[in-house]
């Protein structure tokens, strides 16, 4: 690592861990929990103006991230993080022009959580730092906007949400969905009853992916911090095919795609369903069309059964771009007397007979559930993506996935999740850490 003065503090990044955590600060799991509505404690100090914020990875998607929050006109970027110091410098470059306020460059994201100043944490850092950046962000006093998955294993999962409790910070995952108003009105429809009881939802991703190759073992670049990118995970050498978007296809860092893209689409099945736990959970597919480095599959489908007659499907194909419906991604919500059809920003309502009754769309991207983070950090209420529920969506990804490494089915306890006497399989609940970043319990 790259010790900072305080590194000893900083580096305890977990308060406890699984079920004590939740007990510990009232978290006994019920059902439909995804109150995103509920107010919380009054904050201890009210924000500026404007959200004074940090961004933890500045070049792919936080790049995005950055561009869309200066949008708003709401937030000053107060730090442009990234291990790789080209791309701060970039990212810096990008934010003078916006912004008044000088925006200082740093490869350590802790120098952003010794800032009282700063209100609030962006991690747009690699899955593996997605927890321990939220953890580490609640315990310091920010406020957290973490990208989706919001973990790398379930056990970090249960953490980041009894931290966000603990410290009493608002959290919100980037599953922007939730925040689109043509969606929300279509999930409106479907909770009103509109299209009868609701017992199954299809989701899928579809994309034409190309071959990661086979990587070699090479120094980092100068100007990239390889010990601080792995950060809490055990080190593993350097490739050259790794970054900046490969390590998605390596277990060690990533989550597949299942928790790349299939998050999204199984977020708005899980909301539309009004579903938490499931009780069964099977896989099944394999990496078919390239010989290359990755390990996870590109061809997969996922089955997940909830109490009450409920099922959600997640059918993942990464080298093949045609989808149901003609289109790469989407989520289907089949009732009694019809079907609604969620593909972009918009849906499309179907009767019992195929005919198309009703229609609607809005906004997409980032801007409102952007908005509905800095509302809530203002009004200090839950957003429309508290880690709760991002959590309880995100687990799902991991008991896929779970579920497809361990060539098992998993039995699982609709009160929580966990997987019921399946020993290979509980051994994936949770992963090792690097010497001096395991969990304090």
């Amino acid at each position: 690592m790259n010790p900072i003065d305080n590194s000893q503090r900083d580096r305890r990044l977990f308060l406890q861990s699984g079920a004590a955590a939740l007990a510990a600060y009232g978290l006994a799991q019920s059902s439909s929990a995804d109150e995103t509505d509920a107010a919380v404690a009054p904050s201890a100090t009210a924000p500026s103006e404007k959200l004074t914020i940090g961004i933890m990875g500045t070049g792919g998607r936080g790049g995005a991230i950055i561009k869309g929050m200066l949008a708003s006109g709401r937030v000053d970027i107060a730090y442009a993080c990234d291990v790789d110091q080209r791309a701060s410098a970039r990212a810096a470059k990008s934010i003078a022009d916006q912004q008044s306020l000088e925006t200082k460059t740093v490869t350590d994201f802790r120098r952003i959580l010794d800032d009282p100043a700063v209100d609030a944490l962006v991690c747009a850092a690699p899955n593996h730092w997605h927890a321990p950046a939220t953890i580490l962000g609640c315990a310091a006093g920010k406020h957290v906007y973490v990208e989706k998955p919001c973990s790398h294993t379930a056990a970090e999962g249960e953490m980041a949400v009894a931290a966000a409790r603990k410290h009493d910070r608002i959290v919100q995952m980037g599953n922007q969905r939730r925040s689109w108003p043509g969606l929300v009105e279509a999930i409106g429809k479907v909770h009103a009853g509109e299209i009868g009881d609701v017992h199954y939802a299809r989701t899928w991703y579809n994309n034409r992916r190309a071959s990661i190759g086979f990587g070699k073992q090479v120094d980092s670049p100068a100007e990239f911090d390889w010990d601080l990118w792995q950060g809490p995970v055990t080190r593993r050498p350097f490739k050259d095919n790794l970054v900046p978007y490969n390590w998605h296809w390596h277990w060690h860092w990533g989550n597949g795609e299942l928790g790349n893209n299939g998050i999204h689409g199984i977020d708005v099945a899980r909301w539309g369903l009004q579903v938490d736990f499931p009780t069964r959970v099977t896989a099944g597919g394999g990496k078919y069309r390239h010989e290359d480095d990755q390990e996870t599959p590109d061809t997969m489908m996922v089955t997940y059964d909830f109490p009450d007659k409920k099922t959600i499907t997640w059918e993942g194909l990464s080298w093949s771009p045609l989808g149901p419906y003609e289109d790469g991604f989407g989520i289907s919500i089949h009732g009694t007397d019809g079907t609604i059809v969620i593909r972009g920003p918009g849906y499309t309502q179907y009767d019992m007979k195929r005919k198309q009754v009703a229609t609607g769309t809005g906004a997409g991207g980032d801007q409102d559930h952007f908005a509905n983070f800095i509302d809530c950090i203002r009004e200090h209420r839950r957003p429309n993506s508290d880690i709760e529920g991002g959590h309880r969506s995100t687990l799902l990804c991991h008991l896929g996935n779970i579920a497809y490494r361990t060539s098992s089915v998993l039995n699982t306890d609709p009160a929580n999740g966990h997987i019921i006497e399946n020993d290979a399989a509980t051994a994936l609940w949770s992963q090792d850490y690097a010497n001096g970043w395991e969990p304090v319990i």
